[in-house]
């Protein structure tokens, strides 16, 4: 009989599913849940959190079951680029506007990637900024200033 162990890696993942998922599903029944016709403020965190509990439940079993590779090399640089551009976007629109904010957000990811050239990332944020600012701008017609106050224009 095979001795009963947990692969490390979907293991840690599996716990950290599991844990988010119980903390966020206990917090959602301190607000109104209400049903599926009428939900309340807690319906959507509740739901979910169930479904962040199901997915670690489901790696926890594929942990038992297979083996599988270690963790491998972390890409930090993508981490220290990707995961703040969000935050920087956040912090400057309203103060340098959306067209600016969207391209120096973007510019700012692409260089998550050791292999991005500066002409490929100027010409990749630009084209997003274009086409953001044409969607969300003019097709949507959502009402944001394209370019803030802290620019003189």
């Amino acid at each position: 009989m095979k001795p009963f162990a947990i692969d490390t890696t979907n293991g840690i993942c599996a716990a950290l599913f599991i844990a988010f998922g119980a903390f966020f599903a206990l917090q959602s029944l301190g607000l109104e849940i209400g049903t599926a016709f009428r939900m309340g403020p807690g319906y959507f965190p509740l739901v979910l959190a169930i479904v962040l509990l199901l997915l670690g439940v489901v790696i926890l079993v594929q942990a038992v079951r297979f083996e599988s590779e270690a963790i491998g090399h972390i890409a930090w640089r993508g981490m220290l680029l990707i995961l703040p551009a969000p935050i920087f976007f956040g912090l400057t629109v309203r103060g340098l506007g959306f067209i600016p904010s969207i391209f120096l957000t973007a510019l700012v990811a692409s260089f998550a990637s050791a292999r991005m050239k500066p002409l490929t990332a100027l010409v990749l944020s630009a084209g997003l900024t274009l086409f953001a600012s044409l969607v969300f701008s003019y097709a949507l017609g959502l009402p944001f200033q394209r370019f803030g106050p802290w620019l003189p224009l």
